[in-house]
């Protein structure tokens, strides 16, 4: 081994049964491996806390780890300590998990060296912890369903999500018009002046993208692409608009309501309906070239400024409750990603 572990036990946030976070989840200290061959310790420093984590726990999410489990799939660490056959990760390297269920809702942990995928260190931290999930969504729905050309309208709802800001500021990157639809709210001047400088041309609240002729007057080119994470009402409002060929990627259903389909859109529209999971296409293109340069063109976005991360709030690891308790409940609302800090344990 390279180096000795620098910690001498390992706080983590586990679970034993399914339900709800704030009352299965409890902290626990156990003594830290050393890494054998090819394994490598982790201390791990920022792991967001997302959507897709809160109903793994409540035992709602189609990926489970076996009971008992530490949560969390996401986050950034940084290498403390290295088994004798590892070649190509290093002490003091920065990585992020290559896989799912990783557990990284502690402050060490050790794995094999293929479990993590190293990443360049002038990435931003808070970027970085959230760079396995919601940038790599908005990217991948963006390349792999229809071939877009600069000037072409995607639209989509859940605007002021985490997935939907990367999707607008990478519409603007690549010269795509993007139209999101937002929910109502007292401040919502507020929030379509956010959502307006980070790069999107029109925004629309729920109740006026029924009413929009932005299409029809040829203000805008009708979308060929439609992201949709809410379902219900709000989805048909937005299939509504679709060009006559359009796809829809379906990617959530925040609001809990089935996706209804006019049967006009499918045979006067030729509307396509299409799922989109992250989980998914990460097993099945692990370690795909295509894989390696989407992290490297999103790492370079983040590096350069180019992509900005959403509004965030850090939680010290020791007050998980709150970034437990709200994240559901925020995210997709208000647009705030709840990040565990999980230097101060």
């Amino acid at each position: 081994m390279n180096a000795a572990v620098k910690a001498d036990s390992v706080k983590s946030l586990l679970y034993k049964e399914y339900g709800e976070p704030v009352d299965v989840l409890h902290v626990t200290t156990q003594a830290i491996n050393q890494p054998e061959n090819n394994q490598v310790s982790v201390k791990w420093l920022l792991a967001p806390v997302n959507p897709a984590d809160i109903n793994t726990i409540q035992g709602k999410y189609p990926s489970k780890p076996p009971l008992p489990a530490i949560p969390g799939n996401e986050g950034v660490g940084e290498i403390i300590a290295v088994g004798s056959n590892v070649k190509d990760l290093n002490i003091g390297d920065r990585v992020v998990p290559n896989g799912a269920n990783l557990g990284t809702w502690r402050t060490h942990a050790t794995y094999n060296s293929e479990e993590l995928m190293k990443i360049p260190k002038d990435v931003g931290t808070i970027e970085a912890s959230m760079l396995n999930v919601n940038p790599c969504t908005a990217y991948r729905m963006l390349k792999d369903f229809v071939a877009l050309k600069p000037g072409d309208t995607v639209i989509q709802n859940g605007g002021n999500s985490a997935v939907g800001q990367i999707v607008i500021q990478l519409c603007k990157i690549w010269n795509y018009k993007s139209v999101s639809v937002v929910r109502e709210r007292p401040n919502i001047q507020k929030l379509k002046d956010h959502l307006t400088n980070l790069g999107a041309d029109e925004i629309l609240t729920e109740n006026e993208i029924r009413k929009t002729q932005i299409f029809k007057s040829k203000k805008l080119p009708s979308p060929k692409l439609a992201l949709n994470c809410i379902c219900g009402q709000n989805a048909l409002e937005v299939l509504r608009h679709l060009a006559h060929g359009g796809i829809m990627v379906t990617y959530g259903g925040m609001s809990r309501e089935p996706l209804t389909v006019p049967t006009s859109a499918l045979i006067f529209k030729d509307i396509t309906l299409k799922g989109f999971w992250m989980t998914a296409w990460t097993k099945t293109n692990i370690n795909s070239k295509e894989r390696e340069n989407m992290f490297i063109e999103l790492g370079t976005l983040f590096k350069d400024k180019k992509l900005k991360a959403p509004p965030h709030k850090l939680v010290p690891f020791c007050q998980y409750q709150e970034a437990v308790a709200n994240a559901l409940s925020t995210d997709g609302r208000t647009g705030v990603k709840y990040i565990l800090d999980m230097t101060k344990s």
